[in-house]
């Protein structure tokens, strides 16, 4: 599995619920794009339209080689493939539980097809994110510490 993207803004600022694995439809010059690494999840975000899941505001750069005629949309809505069951059942989740869907990452399967790794989630409040920090910051120097003790230096 190589991972293509990843929206580590989202695992800032969200709790991850549930993860999913979806498919996502591509023209070709976005999957040339795509294997040149040239993708941005940062401010994107999943919205159910007409029973549909959509990626939107995903930015997949241009290739200065692509033609003007096969040239796609950098921040335009691409549709995301999964089960009419599993979409159902996430729209009740969102609808009623008032969770958010984010994209995750972008990545090539076994099989080298693009999937991406949809996640059902919550929005953190400003102290969890600030303990996030903290934790962070704790395991950096408890790493720190046993780098320089097996390095001799204590």
């Amino acid at each position: 599995m190589k991972i293509i993207a990843r929206n580590k803004k989202a695992l800032f600022n969200y709790n991850i619920i549930e993860r999913f694995e979806a498919g996502i439809v591509l023209k070709g010059s976005e999957v040339v794009a795509l294997r040149a690494g040239r993708a941005n999840l940062k401010d994107s975000f999943v919205r159910i339209i007409k029973g549909e899941l959509f990626l939107l505001n995903a930015h997949i750069a241009l290739l200065n080689t692509t033609h003007a005629f096969y040239k796609h949309e950098e921040r335009g809505a691409r549709k995301l493939l999964m089960h009419k069951k599993q979409i159902d059942k996430l729209f009740g989740r969102v609808s009623i539980e008032g969770y958010t869907l984010v994209i995750l990452d972008l990545y090539f399967n076994d099989k080298n097809k693009i999937k991406a790794t949809l996640a059902l989630v919550k929005g953190k409040n400003l102290h969890d994110k600030r303990e996030t920090l903290k934790k962070k910051q704790a395991d950096l120097d408890a790493k720190m510490a046993l780098k320089n003790i097996n390095k001799g230096i204590v």
